[in-house]
Parts: structure tokens; C-alpha cells; sequence
């Protein structure tokens, strides 16, 4: 049985690795949750799970009952989430928190020497150097649970990294897809929300929209898999049923296929090196009767053009395109710009923005917070 903690339990991949675990009783057994403000959903999970610890991140909300919850230690805010990250009893800890707040708890854990399931982009995005630095120094493994990572990382067992001609993302295309780039200004939340084949947070679903998600997952790439940004490439896959490609140096491709539901990487992420049965993705060939693939338009995706420009300059342009990202998607969330907006802000901060060869994380937090502002005052909110 392997003792699991969960950074972000009450959100989409949080929820959904609660799924996996409660079909595998016997395999696992939770240490810990934690959410940032869904009190009430976090102590329902508590509940039904009984971990040894819950956390609330957002210091604003007490818990002011845990009936029926025996024994349960209940901790606040950015000190409760650090100890949380130190809990040797864990065997791996998936780290789910949305958004750059995600960074210093995946350095925490991989500090702490144990094994992460990822599913926080945004660490890598920002600070792929040391992150993968820390992991390879403490002996850590990182298992990505993207979809698209767990996939490459599913083709890759047992090959030699050396005969690798080229790593392809592939990516639906959004909601978007067929949308001429005149008629963006004019996408409202309610269209970008409406994913067609994933149902994720919305933050994760306008990255889709955007596809500054397969920007990140480019720069991810890049990190976890050692490889060259020439060895990369993206591709548009409608139908969500082939994950990721691996093309060899002999023409060979490897691909993972599969239903579009998150619980497979979840689950082989915790699982790994096993695999355990996971109902409801069946194989039937109604399902995989027509693959299509489309090259992807950048000039009409700029996220994209931008996440290339990010790990060609490297330093810290990332950290400057993930942080921008944040912001700007919570900003058209909340109506105060329009979709066409998330780019072009970005692309100014990036623009505007002194290269940082090779940040620390006090740089990082220095350049988290020079971003944010550069981007607050150009909106003037």
C-alpha cells in the first residue's frame, strides 16, 4: 500500500485522483489533503478518506468543525502547506495546485526526498532549472500527470533516450480551432469554458482555449525529458484519443491512445510501475475509427509562439509568461479584458522584461512580482 498526500484535493485533478484511489482501496492510503478555500468539499473528503491532516492554504478561512473526523490535525495557511510537503510517511505526493503558487511546494517536496506526481506545469514553467537540479541532486522521481507527458513517458519506458528523432505533443485544438483570428476579440467566457473533448478547472480550460497549455507543456517537455526544443513539436489532434508520439530515428512512432479521461495518467502516476484496471475506458473501435492530425497555426495561437520564444531565450522569460498567464486568465474570468488580451498583454511583459540568465527562487519571487504589477498597471486595476 503507498501512503499518498494531495496538494489541491478539491480541484479537478485533485477530485479525480480521489476517484482513482477510492477504486483501489486496498492500494492506497491518504496522508493528507489540502485545499485553498473549498472548506466544505475538503472536509466531505476528509470524511470519506480519513487522512491524518487537512489543510486550508487561504489563512482567511477557519475550520470551525470536524465532527465525525477522528484524530485529524487541521493546518493553515503557507506554514501548514510547507509541513505538509516535509511529511516523510508519504511515499509520493501529487502537488495539483493551479497557478505559479505551485513552485515552492514542488521544491519543498522533492527538498524532502519524496517521489512527486506532477501536475503543477507551472513549476517547470517557471523554474525548470531548478527544479530538475533538486530532483537529480535528492534522488526524487517527478511523474507527470498531464496527459501528454504521462504519454511521452509511457512510450519512452524501456527505449534508449539516445534514438529519439523527435517528441509530438498533440493538442485538440481547443474550442477554437476552426474561429478565424479576426473574430477573437469577440469569444466571450461562456465559449471559452465549452471545451470539447476535457472537462477541467476553468483556468486549465482557457489555457486550452488559448493553447498557452501547450505552451507549457512544450517548456515542460524540454525539462523533463532532457531534450532539444528542435526535437519538439505540436500537432493538432481533434479527437483527444492519441495523447503524445515518439518518433524514432529509424521512422518508427510510438503513441499512447487512449479515451480523453484524466484518471489514466492519475492513476500511472501513482501506480508506476504497475497498472491497475481502471473501469469505463474500454477499448471499442467506434471510439478510434477516424485519427486525424492538422499542423497548428501559431501566428493564430500566439500563446504558442510565445511558450517557443520563452525556452529559446530561457533565464527567466519563463517565469515571465507563466505568472502574465495566471493573471491575465483570472483577469478575462472575471470580465476585465477580453480573450484576444491574454496574448498580446503578454507578449508586452515579455517585451519589457530584462532577462535573468539563470534566477534563484528569491529572482523568481522578484520577477513573479514585477510581472503582476507590470500587468496591473497596464490594465490599471
Amino acid at each position: 500500500m503507498k501512503n499518498i498526500g494531495i496538494l489541491g484535493s478539491t480541484g479537478s485533478v485533485g477530485t479525480q485522483t480521489l476517484e482513482v484511489i477510492k477504486n483501489n482501496k486496498e492500494k492506497f492510503n491518504i496522508v493528507f489533503l489540502s485545499a485553498h478555500s473549498n472548506k466544505d468539499l475538503l472536509l466531505k473528503q476528509a470524511r470519506e478518506f480519513k487522512p491524518k491532516y487537512i489543510c486550508v492554504s487561504n489563512k482567511e478561512i477557519k475550520i470551525e468543525s470536524i465532527d465525525k473526523i477522528d484524530g485529524v490535525k487541521v493546518l493553515y495557511g503557507k506554514n501548514g502547506i510547507t509541513e505538509l510537503c516535509k511529511n516523510d510517511n508519504c511515499d509520493i505526493i501529487l502537488n495539483a495546485i493551479v497557478g505559479y503558487s505551485g513552485l515552492e511546494p514542488t521544491l519543498q517536496i522533492i527538498n524532502s526526498g519524496i517521489d512527486l506526481a506532477l501536475s503543477n506545469k507551472e513549476s517547470i514553467v517557471q523554474a525548470g532549472h531548478l527544479v530538475m537540479n533538486l530532483a537529480s541532486e535528492k534522488k526524487v522521481n517527478i511523474f507527470p500527470v498531464d496527459s501528454e507527458h504521462s504519454a511521452l513517458w509511457q512510450c519512452l519506458i524501456g527505449e534508449d533516450k539516445r534514438n529519439i528523432k523527435k517528441l509530438i505533443l498533440t493538442a485538440s485544438g481547443g474550442p477554437f480551432r476552426k474561429t478565424p483570428k479576426s473574430d477573437f476579440a469577440k469569444i466571450t467566457k461562456e465559449e471559452a469554458l465549452n471545451h470539447p473533448n476535457w472537462k477541467m478547472g476553468d483556468k486549465i480550460t482557457i489555457d486550452s482555449a488559448t493553447m498557452m497549455n501547450k505552451g507549457f507543456e512544450l517548456i515542460e517537455a524540454f525539462w523533463l525529458f532532457n531534450i532539444g526544443i528542435e526535437k519538439l513539436q505540436i500537432v493538432i489532434h481533434p479527437q483527444s484519443i492519441v495523447h503524445s508520439m515518439v518518433e524514432f530515428c529509424d521512422g518508427a512512432i510510438k503513441a499512447q491512445l487512449s479515451k480523453p479521461d484524466m484518471r489514466l495518467p492519475i492513476q500511472f502516476a501513482l501506480s508506476y510501475p504497475e497498472r491497475y484496471n481502471l473501469p469505463g475506458l474500454d477499448f471499442s473501435i467506434s471510439d478510434f475509427s477516424k485519427l486525424t492530425f492538422e499542423p497548428i497555426d501559431i501566428d493564430k495561437f500566439k500563446c504558442v509562439k510565445l511558450a517557443f520564444k520563452a525556452i529559446d531565450e530561457g533565464g527567466s522569460y519563463p517565469t515571465v509568461l507563466n505568472v502574465a498567464n495566471d493573471l491575465l486568465v483570472d483577469l478575462f474570468l472575471k470580465d476585465y479584458i477580453e480573450f484576444n488580451m491574454i496574448a498580446d498583454y503578454i507578449e508586452e511583459a515579455m517585451n519589457s522584461h530584462q532577462i535573468v540568465k539563470n534566477p534563484n527562487l528569491k529572482q523568481i519571487k522578484s520577477i513573479t512580482n514585477s510581472t503582476k504589477l507590470f500587468i496591473k498597471e497596464k490594465i490599471k486595476i
